[in-house]
């Protein structure tokens, strides 16, 4: 139960690697991919912990192996986030930047095709935010955490008003 069957250093080692891999593999997917999990996204991503658990410990189910990795694993995370609130540059690298998709009424498709939102998405969006249409927006805007932030146009409403 206490024996490790691996090195304590090698699981922590293995730990960086694949919680690196999979930050990296997930950043390549996309803010929307993470931000708005789909019940597919959510399956994929317990699949995926269940794939790479092998490749964390080794073969090693002690008690003190799963403390050694999940102790790793929140470190690295901890670290991870002090470092990005320390450098706008690494923040910009791991979480992106928000992504104008509308700006006075105009859809730029090539960054929603970047972003892989589709209208429906970005129609709902809208939609919640109380706007009809794309001519009523000043701004949408792809956040890095996945949501649409979206500013009405003020003249729009005001002629609605009259």
């Amino acid at each position: 139960m206490w024996n490790l069957s691996v090195p304590w250093w090698e699981m922590i080692v293995r730990g960086i690697i694949v919680y690196v891999f999979l930050l990296v593999l997930l950043r390549l997917t996309g803010k929307r991919q993470v931000g708005q999990l789909a019940p597919f996204d959510l399956v994929l991503l317990l699949v995926l912990s269940n794939a790479v658990q092998n490749s964390m410990n080794g073969g090693d189910n002690s008690v003190l192996g799963g403390l050694i990795l999940a102790t790793t694993l929140v470190v690295l995370n901890y670290a991870l986030g002090l470092a990005t609130f320390r450098s706008k540059k690494l923040e910009a690298l791991i979480e992106g930047r928000p992504q104008v998709l509308i700006h006075d009424g105009k859809l730029f498709e090539d960054v929603m095709a970047r972003a892989q939102l589709t209208h429906h998405e970005l129609n709902a969006a809208l939609r919640q935010a109380g706007c009809a249409s794309i001519e009523h927006v000043q701004s949408a805007i792809l956040e890095n955490n996945g949501s649409i932030s979206v500013v009405q146009r003020k003249d729009v409403s005001a002629k609605e008003a009259v």
